[in-house]
């Protein structure tokens, strides 16, 4: 049986590379963007979203037989219960930072895979991550040596490097925060057959 990852996310291939698990890359069919804005028109919260669009992503890769379609998704959920999205200028990263520091937010990481058309397994892990304050010197300084890096991060930030200095406490898998739940993920692949027990 074969592992489809309909995903464009660098850090989940990662993720998946380095735990040694075999799987073949392919475009998730939808309009993310619209899909998430639908969403929150129909009321769901962002773990919800975080899930459905999990789903979505699943189910749009034309399923082949004998494999299993993987789609994940992660969300960003504000102190106040908003959601943020990907920063699309480096001055909209500084106002998500901004409005992060010092609080503390939620990240909603899911995964779902798909066999023969349906939703066969599903997880979603939270974390907690809580920044310190921070200053604009402090901030505009990280910008200049990540901007490159986080640009498509929601939130402004990557754990890897540099932007784990931003935090005073993180609660959860580390592997949530990257954007899947993958130890969840490998005791489903076990149970399948795809990788060894």
């Amino acid at each position: 049986m074969r592992l489809l990852l309909a995903s464009k996310s660098e850090a989940r291939r990662a993720m998946l590379d380095a735990a040694g698990i075999a799987f073949e890359p392919v475009e998730a069919e939808i309009d993310e963007a619209a899909a998430k804005a639908g969403l929150e028109g129909a009321g769901f919260d962002p773990r919800g979203i975080a899930e459905e669009l999990a789903q979505l992503k699943a189910l749009s890769v034309a399923q082949a037989e004998g494999a299993l379609v993987l789609g994940s998704d992660q969300t960003l959920e504000a102190a106040d219960g908003t959601m943020l999205s990907k920063p699309t200028s480096r001055a909209e990263a500084l106002e998500q930072l901004r409005f992060l520091a010092g609080r503390t937010h939620h990240l909603h990481s899911a995964a779902v895979i798909a066999e023969a058309g349906e939703a066969a397994w599903w997880h979603c892990e939270t974390v907690e991550m809580t920044m310190r304050p921070l200053s604009d010197a402090f901030l505009e300084t990280y910008l200049d040596a990540e901007y490159e890096a986080i640009r498509w991060s929601v939130g402004g930030y990557r754990i890897e490097g540099p932007g784990i200095q931003l935090f005073d406490r993180i609660q959860g898998s580390h592997f949530a925060i990257l954007g899947m739940p993958l130890l969840p993920l490998l005791s489903y692949l076990r149970e399948r057959g795809l990788i060894a027990r």
